[in-house]
C-alpha cells in the first residue's frame, strides 16, 4: 500500500516538475499504474503489452514516439527507446 501511495504522489507531483523520463523514474508495478502514471507526465499512451515479464508501453510525447519496458516487481524501467 506503501508503494502505491508514493506511485501517486510521484505521478501528480511529476507535471509540475520536468516530465521526462530518465532511468531512475520509478512508473509503476502494474500496467494500469504505469499508464496513469505516464498520462499524468504528459505522454499519449497507445498500448501496453507484457513482454518478457516486463510492462512494454508504446507512447507519444511533442511529436516523438517512444517505447519503455518497465520492471513490475521495482516499477523502475528497465529499458527506454525514443524514436523520430
Amino acid at each position: 500500500m506503501r508503494k502505491f501511495a508514493l506511485i501517486t504522489l510521484l505521478a501528480f507531483a511529476a507535471p509540475a516538475f520536468a516530465a521526462d523520463l530518465t532511468a531512475d523514474t520509478i512508473l509503476g508495478n502494474s500496467m494500469d499504474e504505469v499508464k496513469t502514471t505516464l498520462t499524468d507526465m504528459g505522454y499519449e499512451v497507445r498500448k501496453t503489452e507484457m513482454e518478457d515479464g516486463n510492462i512494454e508501453v508504446y507512447f507519444v510525447k511533442d511529436g516523438k514516439m517512444g517505447e519503455v519496458y518497465v520492471n513490475p516487481v521495482t516499477g523502475g524501467i528497465t529499458k527506454l527507446e525514443m524514436k523520430n
